[in-house]
This record gives structure tokens, sequence and C-alpha cells, in this order.
């Protein structure tokens, strides 16, 4: 037990070296003021550390990531994080590694206090994930989703704030909650112009051109000079630290006790080393993949719990934090690894791959329902889907193509896992003995059969959505030709680098559009057992999510319903990447740069790409030439729909979205037309016309009557049971009209009402009342 001298001591201490980590600014002052932490967590045991930890803590948390919970005014500059300042110091970042690694005294003292349990705290709300945010406002949805999310499973409790008034909050230890903030760092949207607070209406419409000043690790970069540029983020290194000791990769199957048989089973076990690498994992994913999305969880799970987030209308069309292009790349990349391990060991079956255990299906729920941590693979699928799918849908016009760059960098990556090795982290491991014939080996590799598991299994990434990438193509290349075509360019190199690929996804493609597998050739009929896996990905992944909202999309709202990369019609792949060469041959012709030539060798070799994936047949009748276009042509006037052919005009072009959600035309007033939409999306959803299937249950209920008691009602009794009757009635018919429109697929649509026809016709109406009215009086 410790003395009560001592520990007064040691409150005194501590709250001493809180203010001194307060007062630390310059690189002197903060090395001192590391130093000084590193000694007192040393002189102490865990046990007398409990004040360090209650009051000093916090204060080292928001020195280090630069958080405040004061309100900052944007003429007031705010004081920048210790790592910003290490940035400019490598001596300082040094020292600020070593003592937040693994091995660091931080870390040790706080896994020593977590065993005693002596210290807990309660994370701010305005930090968390949004959507996570909003569901904390629902006490129906806090009270299961301990079963809903694995990251919060015995984290959020119930407290009471003032007297009767009583909130959900989410209880972290020690590790728990520096890990929160260091997840939280690379997101954090605080800068000049915003309090400490973020708002969900400020964060609707975000430029990613201002958000990125906003993430202190990447804007950090732009102002280093240019030596230290080809040098680690700071962040990233801890980053790839924490990554390497919290989740292993080779040996984390040692760590499970049901792996290879009962009798191995020790009633010592401890998980501890599971339990963290899943929790580090979970708290990385909803921070920087899910965060403001709009469909956070599993479709399936949410179901099953009977669970619906409305967050569209909160959320709307809102792209991903900005910024996290290094971070998710490394994270990304990291997990893979379990991947590399997977397929090396020829374990397809893990994947749900050709093998004897081919049967198996992995869901983006799987970790929900599992504790097998053979593969990282199933855990991260469905939220870096939808994160580079939100990049690619709701990216506003104008927007930097740094940020989007290094989405597509990431998606890149993950469809190439058979690139990625050990010796691409040789740099944040500060070990650089990669030689450079290893690097050319490593450059060489390729598809091959080992792969054919991780393909099936992330099947989407490499045809659907390479379909929503094209369409987001076609919106920017405007904004930077030679950047989207290589983008581009790209993305039909590695669907044709190995003739083993593209035969498979072709082969899937063709399965997945075939109706049964009678008569099909042997390939196609043993691929016929994925095609609901894919189609339950496909209504899963893309749920929420629709093209049609986006502005200059080539796509619709029914997309997710089927896979167009191989189709023949007018929205197939073929017609589209086609239309895109058409575009950018225009585009860089009206540019005329110095780098012509190779840039239209770049458009070349995409036309050869473009005939190794779908015949010769592709682009063997090309329009005429981009050269003899005039360039006094308008860039407007470069791209004709193809409906508009034959000498019909533009306006004769039918829309083939959701008529609801079309672009808003001449005729219609816009504010109205606006309003009413989002009045009739809001009655669809309240009324359920967006599913796409109901389940009814045709049992009916039955009150019985009692026999005994004879009870005599007056008026009032008898006037009440009148109304409830025609209320009941009343809604007995919304609920039959609802059935029906749901099963003959009707929605509200009150956007009919915005046309300048039906409001001019109004307001003569009204004007004539008026005038009618008046000349009575008059006469």
């Amino acid at each position: 037990m410790t003395p009560h001298s001592y520990s007064l001591d040691s409150q005194t201490k501590s709250t001493d070296l809180a203010a001194k980590i307060l007062a630390a600014a310059t690189p002197p002052q903060i090395a001192a003021a590391i130093t000084a932490v590193d000694t007192h967590l040393t002189r102490h045991s865990a046990d007398q550390n409990r004040h360090f930890f209650s009051l000093t803590f916090p204060t080292l948390i928001s020195k280090l990531f630069g958080f405040s919970d004061d309100v900052v005014s944007s003429s007031s500059p705010k004081p920048p994080s210790w790592i910003d300042t290490a940035s400019f110091d490598p001596e300082l970042a040094g020292k600020l590694f070593d003592f937040l690694s693994p091995n660091g005294t931080l870390v040790l003292s706080i896994f020593a206090v977590d065993k005693l349990s002596v210290v807990k705290y309660v994370f701010p709300v305005e930090r968390l994930p949004e959507w996570f945010r909003f569901t904390l406002n629902c006490a129906k949805d806090c009270r299961i989703l301990n079963d809903l999310c694995s990251l919060f499973r015995g984290r959020v409790e119930e407290d009471e704030i003032v007297k009767g008034s009583y909130q959900f909050q989410v209880h972290l230890n020690v590790f728990e909650y520096f890990v929160f903030w260091f997840a939280y760092y690379p997101v954090c949207r605080g800068n000049y112009e915003n309090s400490g607070i973020v708002s969900v209406s400020s964060s609707r419409k975000f430029r990613l051109e201002n958000w990125t000043s906003s993430i202190p690790v990447l804007s950090s970069g732009i102002k280093r000079s240019s030596e230290q540029k080809g040098e680690c983020s700071l962040y990233l290194r801890l980053l790839y630290a924490y990554l390497r000791d919290f989740v292993p990769m080779d040996d984390l199957s040692v760590h499970q006790p049901y792996r290879s048989s009962l009798l191995h089973y020790s009633l010592s076990f401890d998980d501890s080393v599971i339990l963290r690498a899943e929790f580090l994992v979970d708290v990385f994913v909803h921070y920087w993949l899910v965060d403001n999305d709009v469909s956070p969880l599993a479709v399936n799970v949410c179901k099953s719990f009977g669970v619906s987030f409305p967050f569209k209308s909160v959320l709307g069309e809102t792209p991903p934090p900005s910024g996290l292009g290094e971070v998710v790349k490394l994270f990304v990349k990291y997990l893979n690894l379990s991947s590399v391990q997977v397929a090396k060991a020829d374990m397809r079956a893990d994947y749900g791959g050709s093998g004897s255990s081919g049967n198996k299906k992995l869901s983006s729920g799987d970790f929900v329902k599992t504790r097998e941590v053979v593969s990282w693979n199933g855990h991260i699928q469905r939220p870096l889907y939808r994160f580079v799918l939100r990049t690619f849908l709701f990216c506003p016009m104008g927007s930097s193509m740094k940020n989007i760059s290094e989405v597509f960098s990431v998606w890149i990556d993950y469809i190439e896992p058979w690139k990625l090795s050990k010796e691409d982290f040789s740099e944040l491991d500060g070990s650089k003995n990669s030689t450079a014939k290893e690097s050319g080996q490593l450059s060489q590799v390729q598809y091959s059969p080992l792969w054919e598991g991780y393909v099936l299994s992330n099947y989407l990434f490499y045809t659907s959505l390479a379909m929503h990438f094209i369409g987001f193509a076609h919106k920017f290349l405007h904004t930077d030709a030679k950047a989207v075509v290589r983008m581009v360019s790209k993305v039909m190199d590695i669907l044709t680098s190995s003739r083993e690929l593209l035969d498979l996804i072709k082969n899937v493609d063709s399965a997945f559009h075939s109706k049964s597998s009678v008569g099909s050739k042997a390939t196609i009929s043993r691929l016929h057992k994925f095609v609901p896996q894919i189609r339950e990905q496909l209504q899963d992944w893309e749920d929420g999510l629709s093209e049609s909202d986006a502005d200059g999309s080539f796509l619709h709202e029914n997309w997710n319903k089927d896979l167009r990369l191989f189709s023949d019609g007018e929205d197939g792949g073929p017609q589209i990447l086609q239309l895109f060469i058409l575009r950018a041959e225009n585009e860089l012709q009206a540019m005329s740069g110095d780098n012509l030539a190779n840039d239209l060798q770049c458009v070349q070799s995409l036309k050869s790409q473009l005939r190794c994936l779908y015949g010769d047949h592709v682009m063997s009748q090309s329009p005429q030439s981009p050269r003899t276009i005039q360039h006094h042509q308008f860039r407007d006037d470069l791209f004709k729909p193809r409906r508009a052919v034959n000498g019909s005009s533009i306006g004769h072009v039918k829309y083939t979205g959701d008529w609801l959600r079309r672009p808003i035309s001449d005729d219609e007033v816009a504010w109205l037309a606006r309003f009413l939409i989002q009045l009739s999306i809001w009655l669809n959803e309240s009324l359920g016309l967006y599913q796409a299937t109901t389940q009814t249950n045709g049992s009916c209920s039955y009150v019985e009557v009692p026999s005994d008691g004879i009870r005599e009602y007056g008026g009032p009794d008898s006037l009440r049971v009148v109304i409830g009757s025609i209320t009941s009635w009343f809604y007995a018919v919304r609920l039959a009209i609802t059935r029906v429109m749901i099963r003959h697929g009707l929605k509200v649509n009150l956007r009919v009402l915005a046309s300048k026809k039906f409001v001019m016709a109004v307001l003569v109406f009204f004007l004539f009342r008026f005038l009618r009215t008046a000349f009575r009086s008059i006469w």
C-alpha cells in the first residue's frame, strides 16, 4: 500500500510535470519535458504513477498531437503539436520516437497501469467517428452496440451527467485512450478558421484542398526543406512501429488456442495479443475508413439486429476525410502482408478459393462472427471499398488531384498484393539493406494462380470499382487530363498484365451474368458457386451510395445491381472507355503542350490495352482524328452524349437514371426543386419505399375478451373508441398503399410540382382570384 505522504508527493510532482509539459514549445523545452516524464515514470511504480496518468497524461496528449478544448479564433495562431515541431528537428524526432515507441517508457508504463485498472477515461464525444457520434444520441442503438461493433464492445456506458439526465459515453483504459487520440490525429479538422469542435454542417461540402492544411502530418511535409523531403514522417514511423508490435503477422496463430487441437489448449491461455491486435485494427478502420460513411456496418448485420442508420439525410454526399492517403496506404499494405503469408502457404481456402475447403465464404462481417485471425483481408474489404468509392463519387469538382492520387494509390496497391513484400517497409523500419537487385525482382512479380482466391474474394475491386473510376475519370478529365489518362492506363495495365488474371475476371463475369451453370464451360461452371457471394458483396458494399447524386456522373443509381465492365450495352465498359479515349485525345490536343507527342503516345498505349481487354474489334473504326478539330471549339462542346446522333439535339436525350435524382433542368424552379427532392426523399425513407423487398408477417394478433366482468362505458369512452377506430382505419389504408407502392416499385415524387409551367399556372390562378376579388369589391 502506498504511504499517504508519498502519495501526496507523487501528486504534487505530477501537477508540476503537467505545468512543465504545458509550457514546452521550443525543441529544447520539449526535449527537457520528455526527459522529465521519462525519469518520473522510471522512478515510480505502476501504482504510484496513477497520479501521472490522472493529472499529467491528458496534458501530454494535448501537446503531443496539438489538441485543445479551447475555442481558437481565426485570428489567433494555433500552437503546433510536438509531432509538428519534430518534423523540423531530426534529433527531437528521434527522441520522441524512442519515447513513444512500443518499447518506450511511456507505453510500458501504460501497460503496467492498465494491469491494475486504476485509471479510466471518458473520451470526448465530439472526437469520435461521425457515425458513432450520431449513434450515441439514440439510446436503443447504444444498448445493442456491443453486439453490432466490436470496437465499442464493453466500452459504452450510460452516465448521469446532470441529476436525472443520462448520456451514453465511451469509457477507455489508458492504452485505449492513447490509441483513440493517435488515430484521431490525422483526421483532425481543426484549423485557424474552425473551433476545436467539428460540426456536421461544416463538414458537408468541404473542398479537399482546404482540408489538407488541417492535417498536421501532411501539411508539415509541405513546409519541409528539400533536404528533409526524403525522410519519413514521424507519425508514419510510429504507426508502423505500433502495427509491427501489436498486430503481428508471422506468429499470430500461435496465440489462438483452437487452431490445432483441443489437446494443446491451456487453461492459462492469454488472448491479450489477439484482443489488442483486433482493437488497434478496429480503431484505425473506423476513424480512417468509415468515419462519416452513411452505411458504417454490414447490411446483413444491421438487419439481423433490426437496426437502421438514417445517416444519409444527415451526412449526405460527404467524401471521406482528406489527407489520409499516406496513413491508409501504410495501414492497408501492412494488413495485406497477411494475404501474402496465406498465398505463400498456398492457403487459398481461407479466401474462399478453389481448394478442398472452397465452400467457405468470407464476408465483411466475418470478424463479428469469429475470432480466427488468419488474414485481415476480410476485415478491411468493405470499409476500404467504400472509402475508395466515396472518394470517386463525392469528390467535388475542382478538388486537388494530390488527395485523389493518394487514394488511387491505395486502391492500386490493394489489387496488386503479389508485388508486396516486407522490403517495402525497410525505410520505416530504419533498415536500408534492400538492394537494387531485390527491387528489380519485386517489380517483375506478376499474378499467378496462387492468388486466385484473393481475386475472387476481392472481385469487385477489379470490376465494379474500375467502372466507377472510369466515371470519375470522365468527370475530372478537364481538371488534369494527363494525370487522369495515366491513372486509367495504370488500371488497364493491371487488368491486362496477366492472361490468367484477365481470363479469371472474364470467366467470373460470364458466370455472374449466366442464369445457370448447365451447358456452360467447365471453368465457368466451377465459378458459379462464387456468384452469390459476389452479389451479396455488391449490394452490401455499395449500400446507400448512388452515382446519380454526383454531378457529372455517367452512371446510374441501379448500377449496384449489376456488373458492366464487359457489357456490350451503351453503359458498358467498352463504350465508356472508347468515349473516354476520344475525349482524352481532344483534351490533350487542345492543351498543345511541349509533351504533346508523349501524351498522345500514352493514349495510343491505352488503345492497345483496350484491344487486349475487349478484343481487336474495339477502336477498330476510329472517328475523325482530334487534329482536325478546330481549336476555337469550346471545351464543353468536345463531349456530346452518344445518343445525340443522327441530327437529334441534346434536348432529346432521355435520362435513364432515377427520375427523382436527375439533374435540375431549365424548365424547373431550382430552389423549389431542391426542397421538393429532399422532402420526397424524407417521405420515401419514412414510408420505407427504398426497400427492394419487404417481409411482412402474415400472423395477426388477437385480443382475448374476458367473459367475466361487465363494465358500462359512457359517452366519452364511446367517442374515444370511434376516434381510435377511424385512426386505425386510416393507418391500415396507409399501410396497404405503402405495400402496394413497394410491390410495384413506386416512390413519392413531389418534384413535378417544381415545374415552371405548374408554378406559373398556380401563380396565374391566384392572380386571377385576387383580381376577381378586387374588382368585385370595387363594383
